[in-house]
């Protein structure tokens, strides 16, 4: 399985991209890390500390916004993961870039590095920054039974979004999206899952806008 992914991985080559001035405040890298053997490969993912101001609470990849003294953005995803769980950027073995997605919420591009750990690695979470950090199998994910949605009341209206329970925690939003769209491209897994719209979205927005 794992094996798989990296060699499909190839249709996604590394890119080592800086974000030019006009992009600096608004792009960010997270780091998509795999690891474990190739028939059980395993994602290491984390719950942000519920004080922060955006995104409190959700599970998340490790990663964060572009700083000045980075040379790129994939040395944006190494320099968060380091900061936040622990991991040094010498035990990352980067092998891809996925699209760039934009976040709900936020007017901000975030760039997914796909990087492969050698396990075992000793991983501590920055108590200012992290809440929980957990390991979840890719094969999960695969199960199109083990889904459920939400509805999130906007007070404008409500949206309704996909998620996947495990142990405790909610895997939704961009960090799902990230997952499937790479076991899609990379293990045919068809995996099929209902978003709101992007004009659902734009209406609650405009709402949002004159009513605010």
């Amino acid at each position: 399985m794992l094996e798989t992914i990296k060699h499909r991985l190839k249709n996604f080559p590394l890119e080592r991209y800086q974000p030019g001035p006009q992009e600096r405040n608004a792009s960010a890298a997270v780091l998509v890390a795999l690891h474990g053997e190739n028939s059980d490969p395993h994602v290491i993912l984390t719950q942000r500390a519920f004080h922060l101001n955006n995104h409190a609470g959700e599970v998340a990849f490790p990663g964060g916004m572009w700083e000045s003294t980075d040379s790129d953005l994939l040395q944006t995803a190494l320099r968060e993961a380091h900061e936040e769980i622990g991991l040094a950027p010498s035990l990352v073995h980067p092998i891809a870039t996925l699209p760039v997605a934009t976040p709900r919420r936020r007017d901000l591009n975030v760039t997914p590095f796909v990087g492969l750990v050698d396990m075992p690695v000793q991983l501590n979470a920055d108590p200012g920054e992290i809440g929980a950090l957990f390991d979840a199998p890719l094969r999960m994910f695969m199960d199109l039974d083990r889904y459920e949605y939400f509805e999130m009341d906007t007070g404008y209206g409500g949206l309704r979004f996909p998620f996947l329970p495990y142990n405790g925690f909610k895997i939704w939003g961009f960090t799902l999206k990230v997952l499937t769209d790479m076991l899609n491209a990379t293990l045919d897994a068809d995996i099929h899952l209902e978003y709101p719209s992007d004009q659902r979205i734009a209406e609650l927005r405009r709402r949002a806008d004159v009513e605010g």
